[in-house]
């Protein structure tokens, strides 16, 4: 219970939608439940989470772009049976937008090390890369990040 603020916190950067990011930390909640035979005691349980979280994002990811390969886009629906000029309900903040224009290698990167406070090799072995990788990862995605910020959005 105690992850629980940390893990919608990350599904939320990661989906960059908090309602998704909820749907996304009950599938790795529920998925953790199912499969907890499988962690070791003695391992770092958050640690696990986020390794799980994150491969749930990835086949999600990779079946919603298959989907959109198939299907009508979402957007040609959204007008359906109403009046037009709907508001969205969700304002978002201007880091959660800054961070939304990063490629997901990078996005990762800065949410696991900067928001979540992972160290670099944690959010390596989280990420499954090399220690330099995400390094690499997160200095180009924090200095994206901060231009995007100065150029006053």
């Amino acid at each position: 219970m105690a992850l629980l603020p940390r893990l919608r916190r990350f599904a939320a950067g990661l989906a960059r939608d908090p309602a998704d990011g909820d749907d996304l930390c009950q599938a790795t909640v529920i998925r953790a439940l199912e499969k907890r035979d499988l962690w070791q005691p003695g391992t770092r349980l958050d640690s696990w989470m986020y390794r799980m979280m994150r491969n749930i994002w990835i086949d999600e990811s990779r079946a919603r772009t298959r989907r959109g390969e198939t299907f009508v886009a979402e957007e040609a629906g959204l007008s359906v049976g109403g009046g037009g000029g709907q508001e969205e309900a969700v304002t978002l903040s201007v880091i959660e937008r800054g961070l939304g224009t990063l490629p997901d290698e990078q996005r990762e990167a800065v949410l696991l090390v900067m928001v979540e406070g992972y160290s670099y090799k944690e959010a390596a072995e989280i990420v499954g890369c090399p220690v330099g990788t995400l390094n690499s990862r997160l200095v180009r995605g924090r200095d994206a990040l901060m231009a995007w910020l100065g150029d006053g959005v």
